[in-house]
């Protein structure tokens, strides 16, 4: 037995914040197919990502990031 649209709607309208947005995004990237550099980029944004949930770097304010970016390219 399969379940209505609107009822899967319904069921994913009461999912908190942080679970719709993961639902969302896979379904938008249910419609495309991934590049090979697309999925590197990916699992590079997310191995950043841990390191910096898991404290192995530390974030830099993006005024200081562009600072230092554009002292290198002067």
């Amino acid at each position: 037995m399969s379940i209505s649209v609107e009822d899967l709607a319904a069921q994913a309208l009461d999912l908190p914040p942080e679970e719709r947005a993961k639902l969302v995004e896979r379904l938008i990237a249910s419609f495309e197919p991934r590049s090979p550099s697309e999925v590197a980029w990916l699992t590079l944004a997310a191995r950043r990502r841990d390191d910096v949930r898991a404290g192995k770097v530390a974030m830099v304010p993006v005024d200081d990031a562009i600072a230092r970016v554009r002292a290198r390219i002067a």
